[in-house]
């Protein structure tokens, strides 16, 4: 819960004056947070954007932090919902990609419970390998809902498996961004809808003033880029310079086409393995989100678009886009009194929806470091060099699903099988198969738990196993497999469906409300 306390700043040198470039989800989201964080400061926010140049509004899905964000600015999750055709995700099922007919999930929420200190995978790792047929449905809480169509949120008590649930949400990224806007210009940020057409630098790696079309400028003390994949500000005007991933992640375009919504809102995102890339499919309230991302160098774009269209569940509503974008990041995301957010910083392919959510780490990480007019560059050295951890992590996550696949005889997959691998991944695939070890580190945001998920998923079997698994006697761990597969069966049993979740949500008339992401349930507000 964020605590806003009202009053003058206690710096020698504030920002007075904030230039966001840019709108969408990343310029209305650092909108909406800064002029929650900044109320009362005296700092003035203007966001420009021109309503004559269309945002990419593609991205639908989110991971659960989500609903950390929305707290963050002062936001109802359940408004939020309503206003945004929400619906609930509690995972993503992979379809295809060890091999065909064979699919996996990375459900969010955990698996089973800590056995002696131990974390459950072992026990899950060695209850296989003994002969034994419970499946991740029977063990994670997320996934037994997800395949039945169901939801619920953590249960009060927290106990499992009710409290092994975790979720995040699919939403439609242009009713977002109009909700984070409405939601930052009720607290003072202004808007001018004006095309920027360059920036000019003042002393070092500075802006002064960034141009509009009509000859007028604007000056601020601080500037937010989130102009998109061109990076007015940081890569036009600043010369940031760009890191190229394109060896390790080649996919390279994106087609889009809505199609209209499911008869039953499926509680999960579907990615599916195709001939060169992967397809998506996304269930909102009105309608429902499908996508091809692919490798231009695999495929050709009419190809691309007649694979989007055969793997449709029904006539699409809108003519296809094509997005072009290279995977990588910026080689410095802040350069002088300029940050870069969104796409403006860097992009990974959407495979685990991680985009909304590196424009909120972004946002959180500037104000761990949050400047006053002296732009110390100690802190934007710090800054730069979290962003591409994270982003490296990222792409090893996502590297992840594509290496162990064996899809032989397919080029891009092929291609994808025989990749040099960064070391970073290389060391941690070398641990889990070895060893049966995963080894995160503090803040990472996938956890030993989503690297078990996708390297059982993609066929990954450890050598050995941790040792001190077997301190536990087989029988009484069987005992708690057996009882925790029972209290699975009555949980999944009892829980409601998504739909009817989502009916009680969007009804004017329900007064009771969950309290997200709590595990309180629901209550009167």
């Amino acid at each position: 819960m964020m605590t806003q306390v009202q009053g003058e700043g206690s710096g020698a040198n504030p920002l007075r004056s904030i230039c966001i470039v840019g709108g969408g989800t990343a310029g209305w989201s650092a909108a909406a947070l800064l002029a929650r964080v900044l109320r009362g400061s005296g700092c003035r926010i203007t966001l420009v954007e021109s309503s004559a140049i269309p945002t990419v509004g593609v991205g639908e899905a989110t991971i659960p932090p989500i609903f950390d964000f929305l707290r963050n600015i002062g936001a109802d999750e359940v408004e939020f919902i309503r206003r945004c055709q929400a619906t609930f995700k509690l995972g993503i099922q992979f379809r295809d990609w060890l091999h065909c007919d064979h699919a996996y999930w990375h459900p969010f929420g955990n698996l089973g419970v800590t056995i002696n200190q131990r974390p459950f995978h072992h026990y899950y790792c060695r209850n296989l390998a003994q002969g034994h047929g419970e499946s991740l449905a029977d063990l994670c809480p997320s996934v037994a809902l997800a395949e039945d169509g169901k939801f619920a949120f953590p249960s009060p008590d927290g106990n499992w498996p009710g409290g092994a649930v975790a979720y995040a949400l699919h939403f439609d990224a242009g009713l977002v961004a109009a909700f984070l806007r409405e939601h930052a210009e009720a607290a003072g940020v202004e808007r001018l809808d004006r095309r920027i057409v360059g920036a000019t630098r003042g002393e070092g790696e500075r802006i002064a003033a960034v141009q509009f079309d009509d000859g007028e400028s604007l000056a601020a003390d601080f500037y937010i880029d989130c102009s998109g994949f061109r990076g007015l500000l940081v890569e036009e005007t600043l010369n940031a310079g760009f890191e190229d991933w394109k060896r390790w992640l080649p996919c390279d375009s994106a087609i889009a086409a809505p199609t209209a919504a499911q008869q039953q809102r499926a509680p999960y995102t579907v990615a599916t393995a195709r001939s060169s890339g992967w397809q998506w499919r996304i269930p909102l309230q009105h309608r429902t989100g499908n996508g091809l991302v692919y490798a231009s160098d695999f495929i050709s774009d009419a190809d691309a678009h007649e694979e989007l269209l055969s793997g449709l569940d029904g006539e699409p509503l809108a003519d296809a886009r094509v997005l072009r974008f290279t995977a990588g990041l910026r080689k410095r995301a802040w350069v002088g009194n300029c940050l870069a957010i969104g796409l403006s910083a860097g992009f990974l392919e959407p495979l685990e929806s991680t985009s909304i959510h590196l424009i909120h780490t972004g946002l959180n990480r500037l104000l761990d470091l949050f400047p006053d007019r002296g732009f110390d560059p100690a802190l934007a050295d710090a800054y730069n060099r979290d962003v591409w951890r994270e982003y490296a992590h990222i792409r090893d996550f996502l590297l992840l699903h594509y290496v162990p696949n064996r899809r032989e005889g397919e080029a891009f997959w092929d291609h994808m099988r025989s990749l040099d691998l960064p070391d970073t991944l290389a060391e941690k695939i070398e641990l889990f198969t070895r060893a049966g070890r995963i080894m995160s580190k503090q803040r990472e945001l996938f956890s030993d738990i989503s690297w078990f998920y996708v390297m059982h998923g993609m066929g990954l079997e450890p050598a050995a196993i941790d040792p001190l698994v077997d301190v536990a006697p087989s029988a009484e761990v069987r005992k708690v497999i057996d009882q925790l597969s029972g209290a699975m069966k009555a949980f999944r049993s009892a829980a409601p469906t998504h739909d009817a979740i989502l009916e009680r949500l969007l009804d004017p008339s329900e007064t009771r409300r969950p309290h997200f992401g709590t595990g309180r349930g629901w209550a009167t507000r």
